[in-house]
């Protein structure tokens, strides 16, 4: 692979571009409007420049990286030469498979395609493609430059070559890769969705605060980052959608969302990215 095409430039999209422009010679990263586009290479550059600051990144690796980067507003421009599309679109079925019924159109006939889907059928967005055995599922995690796992979906049409070939991917980057089979919140969302939304529940009850509620799980059972925090980092309009899906599904109790949840969105607390969810951003 020589060219890396990522579809949105948001919370996901600008870390998976970054990543692979540490990787690859030619990352194109595309969104609809300039502004997201230039937001996008903003965070990247941020990133970069705290990597250095921190002695985790050296200036030589900040400027290959950037040098890599291309941003765009053109789906064509972005994908025409890919030999591997990645899509970080909002967690909407319809809007992916829109997505990439464009990109068929216009990406070379042998490219991979990929989404970053947490939680939806892999099998079902590739069922419309050209190509469904050039498809497969790479779900990673936030912020992306720093977490180490990448969640390999496969669809059931995905192939033994199109599997190999995002496992290359995926050491590439410096991503350690499990695979698992299409199925509702892989294995990753379905359980971190299950953990946070009892977590929440909790708060509901009154059990404990939630810096309690997550101090007893990073110092007893040693997660990094507690339940309600990472609710906040990924976006509670986002926990909402996926534990929406998830409930509608596989039927469990286990997923529907609790109250507070739905309160809490639809009063805009929607955690680090408007500034206000269970925790107060930024946290000292």
């Amino acid at each position: 692979m020589k060219h890396i095409a990522v579809l949105g430039a948001g919370t996901m999209g600008h870390g998976i571009a970054q990543v692979a422009a540490g990787a690859f010679p030619s990352v194109s990263l595309y969104d609809l409007g300039q502004e997201e586009v230039d937001a996008g290479l903003a965070r990247i550059r941020q990133n970069l420049d705290k990597g250095v600051d921190r002695g985790k990144v050296t200036t030589e690796e900040r400027e290959r990286c950037l040098s890599a980067l291309k941003g765009t507003t053109s789906l064509a421009d972005a994908v025409s030469r890919a030999d591997l599309v990645i899509e970080a679109a909002p967690e909407i079925m319809d809007l992916k498979r829109r997505i990439f019924s464009e990109v068929a159109r216009h990406a070379p006939s042998d490219a991979l395609f990929a989404s970053n889907t947490s939680s939806l059928s892999v099998t079902e967005i590739a069922a419309s493609l050209p190509r469904p055995d050039r498809f497969i599922g790479l779900h990673f995690f936030n912020p992306v430059h720093i977490m180490a796992l990448v969640e390999v979906v496969r669809a059931e049409q995905t192939s033994e070559e199109t599997l190999s070939l995002a496992l290359a991917f995926a050491e590439a980057i410096g991503k350690e890769a499990v695979v698992v089979r299409d199925s509702p919140g892989f294995a990753s969302s379905r359980l971190g969705i299950a953990l946070g939304l009892e977590a929440i529940r909790m708060v509901e009850e009154n059990v404990a605060s939630p810096h309690d509620i997550d101090k007893a799980m990073e110092l007893g059972y040693r997660h990094l980052m507690g339940p309600l925090r990472l609710t906040d980092l990924v976006g509670l309009d986002v926990r909402l959608g996926i534990a929406e899906y998830l409930h509608e599904t596989l039927g469990s109790e286990a997923f529907r969302p609790p109250d507070l949840l739905r309160q809490m969105v639809a009063a805009g607390r929607l955690g680090k990215k408007s500034g206000r969810g269970f925790y107060e951003w930024p946290i000292d």
